[in-house]
């Protein structure tokens, strides 16, 4: 396998593009050998749902569109970017018990924590951000 591996997509910030974001990191997954359905690409669908969702509905229509960007280097670590262009970061919202929305960023670092990865946080040259994380990359190497 290559050094490193990787796959982009851009779509505009509409609820419909969270669920091509998910189906587009699905395939690209299968395509690196993780088998759709594991644990693991379940729980990274489910990070890349959240973090789109969050680009879509937190970005007020101020970043047309958002990209999701993965890399697989050398077998080892797997890096999941989502990128808008609207500077206001990502902000942990008080948990009121009838809450329906604001723990999508608990979820992503409680999910990349038990696959012993993290999340971060980077500015973009336009003023916009990345949300990441960085996995380590479980699927074994097939000789």
């Amino acid at each position: 396998m290559a050094d490193q591996q990787e796959a982009t997509v851009t779509l505009p910030s509409d609820p419909v593009s969270v669920s091509r974001a998910r189906r587009h990191v699905a395939r690209v997954l299968a395509e690196w050998g993780l088998a759709d359905g594991s644990e693991t690409a379940d729980a990274i669908q489910l990070i890349v749902s959240e973090l789109a969702t969050n680009a879509v509905q937190h970005t007020f229509g101020q970043s047309p569109t958002f990209t999701v960007d993965l890399r697989l280097d050398r077998d080892v670590e797997l890096y999941l970017g989502v990128t808008d262009s609207h500077p206001r970061w990502p902000q942990r919202l008080p948990a009121a018990v009838r809450q329906d929305n604001g723990r999508g960023m608990v979820i992503v670092r409680a999910l990349a924590k038990e696959s012993g990865g993290r999340l971060s946080v980077s500015p973009t040259p336009d003023v916009g951000k990345t949300v990441s994380i960085e996995l380590p990359w479980a699927v074994p190497t097939q000789a």
